[in-house]
């Protein structure tokens, strides 16, 4: 699925037909405020959509394959190259958001050298200037460390609920290094090249990204899931579900309750990351042949549960579903701490100092714990792994498609898996909170097949496979029973509930006169 990003011509392009109405006044809204607010058109728009991730969560981080789709909420960022930097050496930003009494606007001189980003400081602009960093260290490659960047002027518009557990960092950050190839001459910006750009420069904002966030906002395609898989490399195939009676949708709601990863990635995200770094090196010690060296890999840490895997498996034929079943039981009888474990305890289990513990694990980004919880997150990983590979069976496995006009029990299947993820994110990971619990119990007693949170959790959106004939009962259960029951505003109530069809990534739409 890799090649070019698309360059467009046409909403049409991007969005469905249902869509394309609402999304003209949108973009021509941007558009006449870019003008009015620099003097000059704009010259492209770059977008990159949020996502809503079926099934395979907090496990793009250990290397296993998950199974997202791209969704209609997006970054639209407008872009013009017309103007000067104001001092040798450097190339100015100025970056402005529709929203800007929440977004206030910046403008940079940013040094030809570095650009620098506090992560201590939750700043919007952060998230542009990742992608900027990330984005240049790719051209540089390309044309040689001397490269110097054009000034940029850019005007945002999001839709994709920032902490809502869609990925708004990603769609924004993946939206930014997309802009900047393209502004500094890129026609043909590869989607596999600007994902991984996308994956290393969010973890300069202060959070450990997996990878699948960045995959489905470039890779997603219409009308089709996307199995993202991490190993022996990136890559990204789209999925399709069989005819259904009664047909499938996905409903996605919101909780609002707003979980910042850049925030509090020291008590959750990033902490999850450390202890699955953790159960790799403590597994690999404790199961695997004297000697044998956790791999260097493509985890934030530079390691993986999925590396202790590969060790541990190595040479044999089994299949991966045997894999993941025994290396369930192995976790259970080599971690049976289920108080968690102190750093001094890791330290000893896998045979090194605790302050090398630290300089390997908890050093990269700040997170904070007196006992890290290895056996729960290590067997989230490996059941959550599993259930992937048996959502995907039913999905393409001849053998156990749907063969009957009323499909009833194959969607309560599918459902099931998903059932069984939120089990695991709240018993587990515990990632989940009880107002995303509550929201699942209330879909799936109104005849939801399959509830679950989506995203990072700790708040934001769950996601409901839910029949197409009872989406109005299920929507009505969960105004009246939670929605109700909050102070929301009008657009938050309108904002709340999306039934989601799968949609395109990352585009290009070059302008002309400023004009779509």
């Amino acid at each position: 699925m890799s090649g070019p990003v698309p360059t467009v011509t046409a909403l049409q392009d991007i969005y469905t037909q249902q869509a394309v109405s609402d999304q003209t006044e949108r973009w021509n809204k941007l558009l006449d405020k870019f003008q009015a607010l620099y003097g000059n058109p704009a010259q492209f728009v770059s977008r990159s959509p949020g996502r809503v991730n079926i099934i395979g969560e907090h496990i793009d981080y250990s290397l296993y394959s998950v199974l997202p789709m791209g969704m209609t909420p997006d970054v639209i960022l407008a872009v013009s190259t017309d103007l000067e930097p104001s001092q040798d050496g450097t190339y100015k930003i100025k970056i402005a958001n529709v929203d800007n009494e929440r977004f206030p606007t910046r403008e940079f001189d940013v040094s030809h050298s570095e650009v620098e980003i506090d992560a201590t400081k939750h700043e919007w602009t952060n998230y542009f200037k990742s992608g900027l960093r990330g984005a240049l260290q790719l051209l540089r490659k390309k044309y040689g460390a001397d490269f110097k960047p054009k000034s940029m002027q850019v005007l945002m518009d999001g839709t994709v609920p920032a902490g809502g557990g869609l990925s708004s960092s990603a769609a924004f950050v993946s939206a930014s290094a997309l802009a900047v190839m393209i502004a500094n001459g890129e026609r043909d910006v590869d989607k596999k090249a600007l994902t991984e750009v996308a994956i290393v420069s969010e973890r300069a904002v202060g959070v450990n990204s997996g990878g699948m966030d960045q995959s489905a906002s470039v890779f997603s395609e219409r009308g089709s899931a996307l199995l993202v898989s991490f190993t022996p490399s990136l890559s990204a195939r789209p999925v399709y579900f069989p005819e259904t009676n009664p047909e499938l949708c996905f409903m996605v709601a919101q909780s609002f309750v707003t979980s910042n990863k850049q925030e509090t990635g020291p008590i959750h995200y990033n902490l999850r990351v450390v202890e699955c770094s953790m159960a790799a090196a403590y597994l690999n010690s404790k199961l695997c042949p004297k000697g044998t060296e956790l791999p260097k890999d493509a985890g934030p840490l530079g390691v993986s549960i999925r590396g202790f895997h590969q060790n541990y498996f190595k040479d044999s034929q089994k299949s991966m579903p045997a894999q993941l079943t025994e290396l369930v039981e192995l976790t259970k009888s080599t971690l049976t701490q289920e108080q968690g474990y102190t750093v001094e305890e890791v330290a000893s289990g896998i045979g090194i100092s605790v302050d090398d513990v630290k300089a390997r694990f908890m050093s990269s980004f700040p997170v904070r714990g007196e006992r890290f919880m290895l056996r729960q997150r290590a067997l989230h990983v490996f059941t959550e792994a599993l259930r992937v590979l048996q959502f995907l069976s039913l999905l393409e496995d001849p053998s156990l498609a749907p063969d009957s006009a009323h499909t009833i029990e194959y969607n309560s299947k599918l459902g099931k898996l998903m059932n069984e993820t939120q089990d695991s994110c709240r018993d587990l990971y515990e990632c989940s909170c009880s107002e995303i619990d509550e929201l699942c119990k209330i879909a799936r007693e109104a005849g939801s097949y399959g509830s679950r949170l989506t995203g990072a959790g700790w708040g934001g959106c769950s996601v409901h496979l839910v029949p197409a004939d009872k989406i109005e009962v299920i929507k009505k259960a969960l105004f009246e029973k939670y929605y109700s029951k909050r102070k929301l505003g009008e657009a938050e109530l309108e904002g709340a509930i999306v039934v989601s069809r799968p949609m395109n990534g990352s585009a290009v739409y070059q302008l002309k006169d400023g004009k779509i």
